[in-house]
């Protein structure tokens, strides 16, 4: 399959986070050019795919570009703030430490 390939698209798929460059034809939302990786790469037509791509993202030269990419497509895909450190006490399940 390699053969069929466009010089273009191999070449892509040689650099980092690019190894699945041109296997999505129908796709049209991608966010692997915001995290340096070659265009075609970590797509995110789909939330599920917006998750993908947030797992995947450590493989991009610059993983927090892939994810603030995602989480502008997807906000709700952010982690909430609560469950942290709050001004001393430690907020675990809902139940405060102090």
């Amino acid at each position: 399959m390699a053969g069929k390939l466009s010089r273009s698209v191999r070449k892509a798929r040689k650099k980092p986070g690019g190894s699945n460059v041109g296997k999505y034809k129908g796709v049209k939302s991608f966010c692997g050019p915001a995290g340096g990786s070659p265009a075609g790469s970590f797509p995110t037509d789909t939330i599920s795919r917006g998750k993908s791509a947030l797992k995947l993202a450590h493989n991009a030269p610059n993983p927090g570009g892939i994810k603030a990419c995602v989480y502008r497509k997807y906000p709700s895909l952010k982690k909430k703030k609560d469950g942290g450190s709050v001004h001393g006490t430690f907020v675990d399940n809902g139940i405060r430490w102090l």
